[in-house]
């Protein structure tokens, strides 16, 4: 039977103090010490967005940067969402510190530790709710990290921005199209994100004046979204899914009221 394409609908939950100019990157990042754990704004951003999935039955992978989960107020927030939405929350590892990974060095031996206490942890704290589920930190990702993820189970990456524009941000020597080689040569499941016009569609291009009416459009114009019985086809390489995502703290946007533009949700 003929599979009709499907959207698969993720959401990073990076934090105020995650953000590229504060952390994780070598050049961009200047770290403050002041930013709290666990800021308002995100705690804004969880409450709308947990509005909004009582607006609709689609399932959400969120992909969680395990750090996060120093906090106990983020893992009672988080648990608070798994047993409202029960199995329409997915949990995807988005690295342990949101460092990075293609901006440095290569350095095998420190992302599987990266990758190791990252999953100990997610599954840890979420053990009904995790999945092997990849997404690199700061969106960006080597193809030396794909043998290590193949090493440490993962069978889904999510990190793959198929677009010119930001070619020079996978690292010295890389692009999305060697990335992608890389992948085809491995067991993982690639699934890269919605572009329109080779211009990007997802997280802040939403915002971004001069990329944001592309993106607007395109996600007006996305295929239905995976249904709870769907989800699964993440896995599946044989199964044509549009990938886009977002932050939970644009759900702190417009007092709290933003949705994602979404036809239909």
């Amino acid at each position: 039977m003929r599979v009709l394409p499907r959207t698969w609908l993720t959401i990073d939950t990076d934090d105020v103090r995650h953000v590229p100019s504060n952390q994780g990157h070598p050049t961009r990042s200047n770290p403050n010490p002041t930013l709290p754990q666990l800021s308002e704004q995100f705690k804004s951003g969880m409450k709308g967005f947990a509005s909004w999935m009582r607006t609709h039955d689609y399932p959400l992978t969120l992909f969680v940067i395990a750090d996060q989960c120093e906090s106990e107020e983020f893992v009672q927030l988080m648990s608070t969402l798994c047993t409202e939405f029960g199995n329409r929350i997915q949990i995807g590892c988005h690295g342990l510190h949101h460092r990075s990974w293609s901006a440095w060095p290569k350095d095998v031996e420190a992302f599987s530790r990266d990758l190791s206490k990252s999953v100990s942890i997610l599954e840890h704290h979420f053990p009904q709710h995790f999945k092997p589920w990849f997404r690199a930190p700061a969106g960006y990702i080597a193809s030396w990290m794909i043998p290590v993820l193949v090493e440490h189970g993962f069978v889904v990456d999510s990190s793959i921005n198929p677009s010119w524009l930001v070619s020079k941000k996978y690292g010295k020597g890389e692009s999305w199209k060697t990335v992608q080689s890389t992948v085809k040569e491995s067991k993982i499941v690639e699934r890269q994100w919605k572009t329109r016009f080779s211009l990007p569609t997802c997280g802040p291009a939403q915002h971004i004046m001069g990329l944001r009416w592309n993106a607007k459009r395109a996600w007006s114009r996305l295929e239905k979204p995976l249904s709870i019985k769907e989800i699964d086809f993440v896995e599946n390489p044989r199964i044509e899914l549009d990938t886009i995502y977002w932050h939970i703290l644009d759900h702190a946007r417009k007092d709290g009221t933003w949705i994602p533009p979404i036809r239909g949700l």
